[in-house]
């Protein structure tokens, strides 16, 4: 019952291997050279074991999984994943512009803790107070140590109008727990105003794939009414679509690099602006929930000398993931680069620091605005 067989394609796939192996000392794997073939053969050989002699029922889709699961966390990098059919519809729908779930934006650490990069604005998450920087400690009451970042994620998702309770760990190491009552997640990424004194203020929540066209279009009217500065708000801002932060970035640096990636093989990609002159002042907001994208644009900002950042040091990400398919429904998610700023700088696990530092005052962190909003008065009457 529920007990499957690979059959003899697989052996005959073992012993085709083996043959090549023996005649030429190595394989190609999809266009790849592979030096030392031992590993290879023992993972077709452990599949064909555990069809010919494993007593028990199993899945062959589950072994599959494990492996490829396996293979992906030995890496021992927290931004790369097996990604199987439901976290890979859950990625689809957060660039997309909505998902289901409580509203958190989550990462690993190096000590293998879950990590809340940032709650999603108007979210049940970011209602109940969660902050970035809080750990998950549990869910529904049962320990997540040792569990991957998609574990996690799969478990805080669920229907509409079903409750989750999360066990956290704040800053300051005091643990609490919170009930979210689960919801339909509709992140508008973009939001303007106009403030006192034609200082124009956006704030972007995340970069999808919407992001770059909606503040375009808000920044365009801003214009239309007068603006005379920009307060840039990108505190919590997890970061997402690359390119989405690349576009925004052109409406806000002069004419040269905006960020450079590099890969495996030492191959440069640069992304660059050719805007000929910024035309406003800029002040950008930042904190430890400022992460990958959102630090392409803050990154680049401070580096071209375009506009200031105010608030407190970055998260620090500086490393670029793309989603490989797999089947049409299953992919893996792997660290593909490193990215620089314009100086040359890497802030992966360093973070940015503002050009001045603004500790928040209150959940809001007005004061932070005002700060930012204080140093464009005086630039606009100079």
């Amino acid at each position: 019952m529920g007990k499957k067989r690979f059959g003899w394609a697989h052996l005959i796939v073992a012993v085709l291997v083996s043959f090549c192996v023996f005649i030429f000392g190595s394989i190609t794997v999809l266009g790849r050279y592979v030096g030392n073939p031992a590993g290879f053969l023992e993972l077709i050989r452990t599949l064909h074991l555990i069809s010919s002699y494993y007593v028990g029922d199993m899945e062959e889709k589950n072994l599959y999984d494990g492996a490829i699961r396996g293979m992906v966390e030995e890496l021992g990098d927290p931004y790369s994943s097996y990604l199987d059919t439901s976290n890979f519809e859950a990625l689809n729908a957060m660039t997309e512009g909505h998902f289901g779930g409580v509203g958190m934006v989550l990462g690993m650490k190096e000590s293998k803790e879950i990590i809340v990069v940032s709650p999603i604005e108007d979210t049940p998450a970011y209602k109940a107070g969660i902050k970035a920087g809080d750990i998950i400690l549990s869910i529904d009451g049962k320990d997540v140590t040792g569990e991957s970042l998609n574990e996690v994620v799969k478990k805080l998702r669920g229907k509409d109008g079903t409750q989750v309770t999360v066990g956290l760990k704040s800053a300051d190491g005091s643990t609490r727990e919170v009930t979210l009552t689960r919801s339909e997640i509709k992140v508008k990424s973009v939001y303007g105003r106009m403030e006192e004194g034609g200082i124009g203020y956006i704030r972007i929540t995340n970069f999808n794939e919407e992001t770059d066209r909606d503040f375009a279009a808000t920044l365009g009217k801003l214009q239309g009414e007068g603006m005379k500065a920009l307060v840039l708000d990108l505190r919590d801002n997890p970061g997402g679509l690359l390119q989405s932060g690349v576009n925004v970035a052109k409406h806000l640096v002069p004419k040269g690099p905006i960020v450079s990636m590099t890969d495996k093989s030492g191959a440069t990609e640069t992304f660059s602006s050719e805007l000929e002159k910024v035309p406003f002042p800029i002040a950008v907001l930042v904190n430890h929930g400022t992460a990958s994208a959102a630090e392409i644009v803050s990154g680049a900002i401070q580096d071209t000398g375009s506009g200031k950042l105010f608030g407190t040091k970055t998260f620090g990400k500086g490393v670029v993931q793309n989603v490989f398919m797999l089947s049409q429904k299953t992919a893996v998610k792997l660290t593909i680069a490193k990215y620089y700023t314009p100086s040359g700088r890497s802030i992966d696990k360093v973070g940015i620091e503002p050009d001045e530092t603004v500790e928040a005052i209150g959940a809001a962190g007005t004061n932070q605005l005002e700060a930012a909003e204080a140093y464009l008065k005086t630039v606009i009457s100079q």
